[in-house]
């Protein structure tokens, strides 16, 4: 009996988990869900905030540059950069849409410093004032329509992530739009609309968090294992990012963007830093602790003689290796989105130790610092739920009683799967003996070499 359930287990079947488990995960997350689904509900935006209406009479107009004239450049300002000479000249616009469509309008070329450069055949967008004035041009030359590479690169994004992954893929891909609707019509609007920012980064944070990783990877005990550890990692990112901003004040205010926000909307600006640290710890928590409870996942099933101990020792070596590299990544990533600013003070020459307390510097690091620490703290959180979930359990009840004791549900399996007993197939070497036995199999049952 004990060699027929190791030989289910080499074959991949997930290690038992017993129902109390299932139980105990269900009456975590079920409240879990419930209170985020209220929350969402309550602080919900009623609509688009009117400070953030567009104040200008100027449309996105749709057009096609039909010619190019390049002219010579003026003189420019003594100390100010000379114009590239294809950003000197006019441009004859084909108006794309709206009332002027089809109508032929010729526009001066962007000529200051990194204007874009246009060419004929170019797809661009027009700013249009309806209430110019009387000799005031009505249409201004704007930027390149991406619209249509955007959508060829999406559409090849898709066809990709499917033709790899297949339903799981599909799955993926309706979590990313999930997780877009949330920020776009949720975090973002609630944010201006004047709630309290790391509020919303925690109510939508978690809600992404339960609809993504569940329809991703399916409800299971593994899923529900990295479920429960990004919640007590991002409640680690939490409390360590309101530490870090209030011991290094941090105000939160690094650039235009951030000062606006706060001039002109009383935006609380340190809770909108910590909740972009949390959202954007996020992105990578959810990375390790799936991996995290598949791996131990795939450990149990692979050595079905593991408990507890071992599966979380060899779980947390993985993870070790798992984190070095996520490190690395963490780092490079905010190293490549601020690298104009490095190239800034790499120029003005000064020392390291008074780049590294610059305001826009010191809350990279402490984004960075306090998201890998998060990272750090979701590996022994996640292997130990899971490590518990898949170690065998023994079932006192049924042991005492001498009844044979009811299979327990798979750990990689969905709660909703059907568990009714199935008998066993006859043979004499337990259920499934009567099968024939590969050559190589028969030739080791009977003691001779194959």
């Amino acid at each position: 009996m004990g060699a027929n359930h190791a030989h289910d287990h080499a074959h991949g079947t997930p290690v038992p988990a017993s129902r109390r488990a299932v139980v105990a995960t269900l009456a975590v997350l079920v409240p879990l869900a419930a209170v985020t689904l209220a929350a969402l509900v309550l602080l919900w935006p009623d609509g688009r905030p009117e400070a953030a209406q567009e104040q200008t009479g100027f449309q996105r107009v749709a057009g096609t540059i039909t010619a190019v004239a390049l002219e010579p450049c003026g003189e420019t300002q003594p100390g100010a950069p000379e114009p590239h000479p294809a950003t000197c000249g006019k441009a004859t616009v084909t108006v794309g849409e709206g009332r002027d469509e089809g109508r032929q309008v010729t526009l001066s070329l962007p000529s200051g410093p990194g204007s874009q450069r246009f060419t004929a055949g170019d797809d661009v967008v027009l700013l249009h004032n309806p209430q110019a004035e009387e000799g005031m041009p009505a249409y201004q030359l704007s930027d390149h329509d991406r619209s249509a590479p955007l959508l060829l690169l999406g559409a090849a994004f898709a066809l990709a992530v499917i033709a790899f992954g297949r339903w799981r893929g599909l799955t993926a891909l309706l979590g990313l739009a999930i997780t877009f609707v949330l920020l776009l019509t949720f975090v973002i609007p609630g944010i201006l609309g004047g709630e309290p920012p790391m509020l919303v980064a925690i109510v939508g944070a978690s809600a992404i968090m339960l609809s993504v990783l569940f329809l991703t990877h399916g409800f299971t005990l593994a899923t529900s294992m990295a479920v429960l550890g990004t919640l007590a990692s991002l409640a680690v990112t939490g409390v360590l990012s309101y530490a870090v901003i209030g011991v290094a004040k941090l105000s939160g205010i690094t650039d235009d963007s951030s000062f606006t926000l706060d001039m002109s909307m009383s935006i609380d600006t340190q809770g909108l830093l910590l909740a972009s640290i949390m959202i954007g710890a996020l992105g990578v928590l959810d990375d390790v602790t799936v991996t995290q409870s598949v791996t131990v996942s795939e450990l149990a099933a692979a050595n079905p003689s593991y408990g507890f101990r071992r599966l979380y020792r060899a779980g947390s070596r993985i993870g070790r290796a798992h984190i070095a590299s996520v490190i690395n990544t963490i780092i490079l990533a905010y190293a490549g989105a601020s690298l104009p600013l490095l190239l800034l003070f790499s120029i003005g020459e000064q020392p390291l130790g008074e780049v590294l307390t610059t305001p826009v510097i010191a809350q990279e690091v402490a984004r960075s610092v306090v998201g890998t620490l998060g990272l750090i703290s979701a590996v022994p959180i996640t292997t130990a739920l899971a490590a518990l979930v898949t170690s065998r359990h023994a079932n006192p009840s049924g042991a005492a009683s001498g009844e044979p004791a009811p299979a327990p549900r798979p750990s990689g399996e969905s709660f909703f799967a059907d568990d009714t007993p199935r008998a066993p197939l006859p043979g004499p070497d337990g259920p499934y003996g009567d099968r024939p036995l590969p050559r190589r199999a028969r030739h080791r049952r009977a003691g001779s070499p194959p």
